[in-house]
């Protein structure tokens, strides 16, 4: 028994190294990404591509850039449907992902390996009924696809959409926020609407909070009442914080406007105050 606790012991200690070492190569690499010079072509994509670049300051700029190269960089792109992958996919839909990342501690989405992108709207094929299984209705024709974000796998993104709300924020609609947002829900293993969290007090708030508007978007969606929010976010827990990160970042005037709290817990938990960046800017959004 001493002798096989021993060697236990032997491999955890040099898994732990093994994981040191690891660690020591990934930060050396993104140190190196990080300090090379950010190509003026990305920079001019930013500008053109994501609308709420020209209301960050010089620091958050430098910042926001040094996380797109790493994030380029680690991660798998893939062009779907014939789809050919250019600079301007990758760079304007890193700088989305990436922004939410600002003010998080992070570890650049690790839960992300794979980002595939289609050119437009995708229709999955239908479902298929099992060998034993009687339809007893209609077959359901299956619903456009424009972003998917899966706890075990890749995420997907629209092109002509994510291009599209992005140089308009102020649609407060953004696929890539959406898609994004999703992950950073899932990174505690499920996806309920509820990030990791710093501490129980803002856990307590958050779910007072983000309750009380789920439930009020609910039934407001439901006596067919016009809302503040994208009716999609009534769907389930997981999409209100999806949708609400859209508005968030693109639309912080009605959110402070309509609700105030919920406003105040996503700017807690992504440690950013779009608001302030409007008002200094003169922005309309």
């Amino acid at each position: 028994m001493e002798i096989k606790l021993k060697s236990l012991r032997s491999v955890v200690i040099q898994q732990n190294k093994d994981f040191i070492l690891f660690r020591w190569f990934v930060n050396r690499r993104r140190k190196k990404l990080m300090a090379a010079p950010f190509p003026s072509e990305w920079e001019d994509i930013i500008r053109r591509n994501v609308g709420h670049y020209c209301m960050l300051n010089d620091v958050e700029r430098s910042q926001l850039r040094a996380l797109i190269q790493v994030f380029i960089s680690e991660k798998d792109w893939v062009g779907a449907g014939e789809l050919i992958l250019t600079d301007e996919i990758r760079v304007t839909i890193s700088a989305h992902a990436c922004l939410l990342l600002l003010g998080l501690p992070h570890n650049y989405y690790h839960n992300v390996q794979t980002i595939i992108v289609y050119p437009s709207t995708v229709f999955p094929p239908p479902r298929r009924l099992g060998f034993f299984e009687v339809a007893l209705a209609p077959v359901e024709f299956s619903k456009p696809i424009i972003g998917q974000a899966f706890q075990q796998g890749p995420v997907v993104i629209i092109w002509d959409e994510a291009l599209r709300s992005g140089r308009n924020p102020e649609s407060g609609h953004n696929i890539i926020y959406h898609e994004f947002a999703h992950k950073l829900d899932m990174l505690d293993g499920a996806a309920d609407g509820m990030p990791p969290l710093k501490d129980r007090v803002e856990y307590r708030d958050w779910i007072k909070t983000c309750s009380r508007e789920y439930l009020r978007l609910q039934r407001d969606t439901e006596n067919g009442k016009e809302t503040f929010l994208n009716a999609y976010g009534a769907t389930n827990e997981a999409e209100f914080f999806a949708v609400a990160t859209e508005q968030f970042f693109d639309q912080p005037r009605q959110m402070i406007k309509n609700a105030p709290d919920l406003y105040r817990v996503l700017k807690e938990y992504y440690r950013q105050d779009p608001i302030s960046r409007v008002r200094q800017n003169n922005c309309t959004i």
